[in-house]
């Protein structure tokens, strides 16, 4: 549900403005209307600040060290400036000590020598040349024909120098390489002096992160406070030659008492207004615990307009569903509810939500998987299991399976343009809702026509499906747009009737992909399980360790897989089929009071 939403429009006097502002941030109900004004070098400063800060308190917060009570009153903007520095010594000490690594991997082969000593050698016209060959290509005698020294070799290769009178070009069968320009153990002293490094700047980050995350997180909220409070003065219009100061804002209708005593305490003029379709009115949800639960979800397309209904409360027992389906093996869905429950106890107050919903999609999915009968890629079905034996009858075959998803295909498409009726008549009154109310007459209608007929209820004629298909067509073809004339609106019914139907059988067959997916997921599953037996029979001692080792790792892939795919396709079913058969519009912005309460990113 959309929460309605009042225009207040202020007018204050100049010199009362500043303190009227800090009341009202401080109240935290306003969301402030924005003009079309130039943001202010300041507020682009103080942006990239927050933005500063917000990194920092990541970068604290990945450190898995225990968090000390001790905090120390000391200048924040200063442990972050000296935190960044860190971060960036950090990051090109790291890049040296992977390029230090990568010249000890070339220089080590070589061994320990004075490079100072072959300099010398070398002014006195003996060259040392350096060279690597494959074993397959090596032999004694190509060696020996050029006076080599093997210094190393490997698994593949033998790394050997060869000493010459001159400097010039050899005609071997093997890589010449470019002389180390550094000694082993001076490279070793650097990578050394490069962890210490790293190490000393790690320990000094962690003691930010023991004591500074509460301070930095304070300061943050007070740089935020401000910068709407600029903000806000951005937004204000100036009349009477600056002496008084409009502000204009929104207020939820759940908020207008106490938004009323304020005002009335502060002894302010105002005024306020309904909002209107022309508005642009933030959008505040109000939903039950269930529906709530699947908000995010919601944002993830768009909120919608103010002027249309939340959907949020008619997708959710489908996205439910729909995630089950896919996912469909009772044995995940029992770990999903577990899990999440489990992880509830230690988790943070912000994630509690989300583990909520991963609770309600794991009882979701133990339906679907009772239902298909598979549990951890076991088909009960099949399955030999004595006390199943009288209730094998209650499992849906594949068949049944694939019929299901048409079924809760098509109820959703109905659900969507039921929806969709009731919104065109909320939004601009019955006349305009009646060409939607036209179709649900004729796919309801055919619906119950067909069921009846099929389960030999009554015996009736087709004249009663001419009447429901004539009704029907009659609301589709002259009421597909009242605001035109009549010759207009039969041409558009008549395109309109061409396209509903072509689009309606497209939807319905996109509804295929849950059983293809509930299928996929429960094949993948069965296939885990006859390797790891096969594992498991392979060794009397290995092959247990190996078969419970394979069933984990083999499972827990097929789990994060198919749980990827059940969260995205329900996803595309809702914002696609169902968004659109519900006439869905969206656009909305969220409503954000001027507050001094700002959430960290």
């Amino acid at each position: 549900m959309i929460i309605p939403m009042q225009k207040y429009s202020f007018l204050v006097y100049h010199k009362e403005y500043s303190n009227f502002l800090t009341d009202l941030q401080e109240l935290g109900v306003l969301h402030v209307i924005e003009k079309k004004t130039e943001i202010t070098d300041d507020i682009n400063k103080k942006y990239q600040l927050l933005n500063s800060i917000d990194k920092t308190i990541k970068t604290l917060e990945k450190r898995e060290i225990e968090k000390s009570d001790n905090v120390f009153n000391t200048d924040v903007l200063k442990i972050i400036d000296e935190i960044m520095h860190k971060e960036k010594d950090l990051i090109e000490l790291q890049q040296d000590l992977a390029a230090a690594k990568k010249k000890l991997i070339y220089t080590e082969p070589w061994g320990e020598f004075s490079i100072n000593t072959v300099s010398k050698l070398n002014e006195q016209g003996l060259f040392l040349r350096f060279f690597t060959i494959s074993k397959k290509k090596s032999n004694k005698q190509l060696l020996s024909n050029y006076n080599a020294e093997i210094i190393s070799e490997n698994k593949s290769h033998i790394n050997f120098i060869i000493f010459q009178n001159d400097n010039k070009h050899l005609n071997i069968d093997a890589n010449e390489v470019e002389q180390p320009k550094i000694t082993l153990s001076e490279l070793k002293k650097q990578i050394k002096e490069i962890e210490e490094k790293i190490e000393h700047i790690n320990n000094d980050i962690d003691n930010f992160a023991k004591s500074s995350i509460p301070l930095i997180k304070k300061e943050r909220d007070i740089i935020a406070a401000n910068l709407k409070y600029h903000e806000v003065i951005l937004n204000t219009r100036s009349s009477a030659q600056e002496k008084l100061k409009i502000l204009e804002g929104w207020v939820p209708d759940s908020k207008r008492n106490e938004t009323e005593l304020f005002l009335k305490s502060s002894d302010i003029f105002y005024a306020v207004d309904y909002a209107t379709d022309k508005d642009n009115v933030p959008i505040l949800l109000k939903n039950n615990r269930f529906s709530k639960l699947f908000e995010p979800i919601g944002k993830l397309f768009s909120l919608p307009a103010y002027s249309e209904l939340d959907l949020t409360v008619f997708f959710a027992p489908f996205f439910m569903m729909f995630f089950g389906f896919c996912l469909g093996d009772a044995g995940y869905g029992l770990l999903f509810v577990i899990g999440a429950g489990l992880y509830k106890f230690k988790a943070k107050k912000e994630l509690k939500p989300l583990l909520s919903l991963i609770q309600i999609l794991g009882v979701a999915t133990i339906i679907f998987g009772i239902l298909s009968g598979t549990f951890f890629g076991v088909n009960l079905i099949d399955a030999n299991i004595n006390f199943l034996t009288n209730y094998k009858n209650l499992f849906l075959n594949p068949d049944n399976m694939f019929n299901l998803a048409l079924v809760l295909g098509a109820i959703q498409i109905v659900f969507g343009i039921s929806v969709k009726a009731l919104n065109k008549m909320k939004q601009y009154g019955l006349m305009s809702s009646l060409s939607t109310f036209g179709w649900l007459i004729i796919l309801l209608g055919s619906a119950i026509y067909a069921a009846l007929i099929k389960l030999e209820y009554i015996a009736i004629n087709n004249i009663i499906l001419y009447s429901i298909l004539s009704i029907g067509g009659f609301l589709v073809v002259f009421f597909s747009d009242v605001e035109i004339s009549i010759p207009a609106r039969i041409g558009k019914g008549i395109w309109d009737i061409y396209s509903t139907v072509t689009g309606i059988f497209g939807d319905l067959l996109s509804y295929i992909r849950l059983f293809a997916l509930g299928l996929s997921s429960a094949i993948l599953g069965f296939v885990i399980n006859d390797i790891a037996l096969q594992i498991f029979d392979s060794a009397p001692i290995i092959g247990p360790v190996f078969f419970v080792i394979f069933l984990l790792l083999g499972h827990g892939l097929n789990i994060l897989i198919s749980s990827l795919g059940s969260f995205v396709h329900p996803m595309r079913l809702t914002f696609v089929e169902f968004y659109k058969n519900a006439g869905f519009a969206g656009g909305g912005k969220e409503y954000k009071p001027f507050s001094r309460v700002i959430n960290s990113k």
